[in-house]
């Protein structure tokens, strides 16, 4: 089931992800989710190359989006994953002016989660990978 204009319209709230950063979701389902992000100044660090942090960004956004897919599946509004940790593997600069991040459920229980998330630049080269563990929250 595609669940992508009910991502947009919940993770629209993420300002900081989509508005400050300007990532997009592309197409989310239960099992898949990729995220893009097009590339400008504002991302760029002192010397020139992509900053890591939008790297971690929109990794972090798009583990977000899969860790809920269940939840957007079901069209409940209230999301109940966070990331609990991560580890990131920059594996080489970003070349061209755009990235990618396409999530892989590893495994996901009742209150624990494991995601890789694969950052690819305009050229679909692996420039980092993400291991993120999630943790379901109760309010």
């Amino acid at each position: 089931m595609d669940l992508t204009p009910i991502a947009q319209k919940i993770f629209a709230n993420d300002t900081f992800a989509t508005e400050a950063t300007g990532i997009h979701i592309d197409y989310v389902d239960e099992d898949t989710t990729i995220c893009s992000l097009q590339l400008d100044n504002r991302h760029l660090n002192a010397k020139g190359s992509v900053m890591g942090g939008v790297i971690f960004t929109l990794a972090d956004f798009a583990f977000a989006i899969a860790a809920n897919s269940s939840i957007l599946a079901e069209q409940k509004e209230s999301l109940q994953w966070v990331s609990s940790s991560s580890t990131i593997h920059f594996l080489s600069s970003p070349k061209g002016h755009s990235l990618k991040a396409t999530t892989t459920r590893i495994k996901q229980g009742r209150t624990q989660a494991l995601f890789q998330v694969s950052i690819t630049d305009s050229y679909d080269r692996q420039i980092a990978l993400v291991s993120t563990n999630g943790t379901k929250i109760t309010t």
